[in-house]
């Protein structure tokens, strides 16, 4: 799984729209995620043009991503539908970061856009989308065709004072 060591946060994007079939092919690879007792607690707002990419990008200090990406994709917790409830935001990780793995094995860039848990910002992104209290905005991931050739290459960042063996 060379992608693992691939992927970095990609901010310049090219003026080239993503195909249908590969956001769909990243919201299927989102929602492969692990998540506590199944509960599936993601739901995916897809937003694209520019005009609507625009209107997103205010929601919080480091967005400019959202100036050149072509899509953009929401992540949503229904908070109201959770089995688990304290496990929602380590579904969600992981549903975002596997929707960045696909982006990047189809040959796109992504950077990931904190939301929660800063209430300014869920608050923008709620009012925007008309969503109710309930859905909860945990992240947004601005995809697009890197602007830079080689945008996903490897760094090599293992550190072994960072690892603590028990036997």
């Amino acid at each position: 799984m060379n992608t693992i060591f691939t992927r970095r946060s990609v901010r310049q994007f090219k003026d080239t729209i993503v195909e249908t079939e590969k956001v769909t092919q990243i919201l299927k690879a989102a929602m492969q995620a692990p998540s506590a007792m199944n509960q599936q607690p993601w739901e995916f707002i897809v937003v694209t043009g520019r005009k609507n990419l625009d209107a997103l990008q205010p929601f919080g200090q480091y967005t400019t991503p959202l100036s050149t990406a072509t899509v953009a994709i929401v992540i949503v917790c229904p908070k109201d539908k959770l089995k688990v409830p304290g496990k929602w935001e380590q579904d969600l990780g992981a549903a975002t970061q596997n929707l960045m793995l696909e982006a990047c094995d189809l040959g796109l860039g992504s950077v990931w856009l904190g939301v929660t848990p800063d209430e300014p910002k869920v608050d923008f992104i709620q009012k925007l989308y008309n969503l109710p209290s309930e859905k909860v905005p945990y992240s947004v991931v601005a995809l697009g065709y890197p602007a830079k050739e080689n945008a996903n290459v490897f760094v090599d960042r293992f550190d072994e004072n960072k690892i603590t063996y028990v036997k």
